[in-house]
């Protein structure tokens, strides 16, 4: 029998990128507290809220293999947020300008039977190119990324706004490092590879 495979993340992008992966799985939510705690690094927080997401329906579901991730945008020592709003969108992306923004993705995979659970960090940096405003509101206005960390889609019309990413996976900027991710199921037992 397959263990099931579940990923605690209501997102729809990484529900789509962890579809690449051919795998069948559930998208079960737990309720987590995204504050963060005094004196926490963003690198800290968003590992552990990687790790708080997933044990929150590992709770639930203990058989199952569990996927919790998150991720955080940071410009200047400054965590950027999901904007929100048209023009928290346009502020934080004129914020952004010229600048490099770290985005930190973490995931946190917790094991059936044993609870073990296996954390990574990504760390993808992006430099914005020079912005003027007229284009972050076109920008804004043609794809309404107002529910992305950093407030832009870099797999759509965003990656307009960019001058180089760095990164050793793409799919972390995304929101879910698929190259770790792969590897770390594929050693659970869960093998994209293998003949269903």
């Amino acid at each position: 029998m397959t263990t099931p495979l579940i990923l605690a993340s209501g997102s729809p992008y990484r529900k789509a990128l962890l579809e690449r992966l051919g795998l069948p799985f559930e998208v079960l939510v737990g309720g987590v507290d995204e504050s963060a705690r005094p004196g926490e690094t963003p690198r800290e927080l968003v590992t552990r809220l990687a790790g708080a997401k997933a044990a929150a329906v590992a709770s639930l579901r203990d058989e199952a293999c569990i996927i919790g991730s998150d991720q955080l945008a940071v410009c200047r020592d400054e965590v950027l947020g999901k904007p929100g709003s048209v023009e928290r969108c346009i502020g934080q992306l004129l914020s952004c300008s010229g600048q490099v923004v770290e985005f930190l993705t973490a995931v946190a995979v917790i094991q059936p039977g044993s609870g073990a659970t296996l954390l990574h960090l990504d760390s993808t940096r992006v430099h914005f190119r020079v912005l003027e405003r007229r284009e972050v509101e076109r920008y804004v206005a043609l794809e309404r990324p107002l529910d992305c960390a950093g407030g832009f889609k870099c797999e759509g019309l965003g990656i307009a706004l960019f001058e180089s990413i760095r990164s050793e996976d793409p799919t972390a900027l995304i929101g879910l490092p698929l190259i770790w991710l792969a590897g770390t199921l594929r050693r659970a037992g869960l093998d994209p590879l293998a003949d269903r």
